[in-house]
This record gives structure tokens, C-alpha cells and sequence, in this order.
């Protein structure tokens, strides 16, 4: 305890940070969002954020222009993915390009961590959910190829399909992490865990935290208005908007306002 107090000074909510490891922007291969990562870094600036994960599907975010002007906003951004593997999502954090090209199952999974060690960090996201690539019960088979389990945002009242996630973790002793999961802009925010911040802001501290703790999480139940917004999204604009071929924004749209606001 008195060597994590001697890392961390905690004492004060100043002292801890917001991170939200599981986001999704326009660079998606699979899924028609209509904002850019650089409006994401500007919300997040905003709202105090101060690490952050762009998980685009089965594709590593490596597009150095936006880490650069996450630091310059002294924002953390890990290089991450969502990657299917046998059916089932999994994010994985401070990956690279080339180590997700060939990765399609648990075991190309279990051989990667087994080479990284401690400096990837894995988590199943919405395990229990329907909706998606949710890796279910099988989550008790593959338990040794995650770090942490996530709650989902999407729940409110009686509905909330966390519960047997959190039963899980608890059981299997692995951390929870809280997330947004955005594919909206304004959904990004609300949801997210909470570390003490590090003397220095690394890849390394940060994943470490998220192992070892103290963790908050942040991840207040769904209004209807929410819970309209996520099935009008999901059922209704991002089919409408892949049917159609929609193009998405261009990446530079945002940058010059973006620049000159540093």
C-alpha cells in the first residue's frame, strides 16, 4: 500500500483521471459513424478525459497526426482494436498494426499475450449482451485471454445484462471496466472508469492501474431518451447509412479548427 501511495497522490478528485478504453470514430472499417477522431480529442478535452482508446474494428487506429495532437491536449491515446475472433469481440490496448493481422482466434490470442506480457492488456467488451459479437458463457472457456471485463452502457433499471459480468469477475477475480462504447459523439462522456492519476502519464502506469487498482467506474443507467437514441442508431441510421453507401466525413475536416484551438 505505501508503495502505490508513493506513485499515486490521490487524495484530492483532482488527482484522478478519466479513461475510456472502448470508442469508435469515423476511421471505422465496419460501422458508418459520422465523427472524426479529432472531434472526439475536443469532447474529450473538454470533459477532462485523460487517456482514451480509438478501438475500430479488426483494424489498429495508427494514425500519428491524432496521437500528436492528443498529447499536445495531454491526452494518453493507446493504440488499440476490436477484433472478432471465432465469432466473439475483444478489445485489445497497446497493440500494433501487425500483430492483428493474423489474429482470428483465442489461441492466436493466448500466443500473442504469452510474447507481450503484462504490456497488452485485453478485455471482453459487453459479454452478455445480444446485440453484436458478445462472447457470452464462453467467457468462462477463454477467462485466461483477458485482463478485465467491461460493463456496458447500455442498461437501465431492471435491465441490466452487466450483472453476469459482474458475477463473473468476481468469481474469476478480474477487474471491471466502465466504457462508452461510442458510435455517437454525444454519447461519449458518460461512461468511463476512473484512475488515480500517475506521477508519470504512460502506457505502462496506466495499464497497470487498470490491473492492479484503485478503479472507479462511472456508468449511470440509460435514459429513455438514451435507450431511443442507441435502437434509432442501431436499427435505423447506421443500416440506412451502410445500405445507401453513405461516405463518411473526411479526416482533415476538423483539423484546422482543431490546430488552431491548441
Amino acid at each position: 500500500m505505501m508503495a502505490q501511495m508513493k506513485e499515486y497522490d490521490c487524495e484530492r478528485e483532482a488527482d484522478w483521471i478519466k479513461v475510456d478504453l472502448h470508442i469508435h470514430t469515423l476511421d471505422d472499417p465496419k460501422d458508418h459513424l459520422d465523427y472524426s477522431a479529432h472531434q472526439l480529442l475536443e469532447r474529450a478535452r473538454d470533459l477532462g478525459f485523460g487517456a482514451l482508446a480509438i478501438t475500430l474494428h479488426d483494424k489498429v487506429f495508427d494514425r500519428p497526426e491524432v496521437f500528436a495532437d492528443a498529447a499536445a491536449m495531454g491526452i494518453l491515446l493507446i493504440q488499440a482494436a476490436e477484433m472478432r475472433l471465432e465469432g466473439a469481440d475483444v478489445v485489445l490496448l497497446n497493440v500494433r498494426p501487425d500483430e492483428v493481422e493474423n489474429l482470428s482466434t483465442f489461441d492466436d490470442l493466448r500466443q500473442l499475450r504469452a510474447g507481450r506480457g503484462e504490456s497488452l492488456f485485453c478485455f471482453a467488451p459487453h459479454p452478455f449482451f445480444f446485440l453484436g459479437a458478445s462472447i457470452g458463457e464462453r467467457l468462462l472457456e477463454e477467462i485466461d485471454c483477458f485482463d478485465a471485463i467491461e460493463i456496458c452502457h447500455f442498461h437501465k433499471g431492471f435491465f441490466d445484462l452487466n450483472r453476469r459480468a459482474r458475477q463473473v469477475a468476481a468469481e474469476r477475480g478480474k477487474p471491471l471496466l466502465a466504457t462508452s462504447d461510442a458510435h455517437r459523439l454525444q454519447a461519449f462522456g458518460a461512461h468511463y472508469t476512473s484512475i488515480p492519476r500517475p506521477r508519470q502519464l504512460t502506457i505502462e502506469a496506466v495499464l497497470r492501474t487498470l490491473r492492479e487498482g484503485p478503479r472507479r467506474l462511472t456508468s449511470p443507467g440509460s435514459s429513455w431518451r438514451d435507450l431511443l437514441n442507441v435502437f434509432y442508431f442501431v436499427f435505423i441510421k447506421h443500416p440506412l447509412r451502410k445500405g445507401l453507401g453513405i461516405a463518411r466525413p473526411h479526416h482533415c475536416q476538423h483539423e484546422a479548427g482543431l490546430v488552431s484551438r491548441l
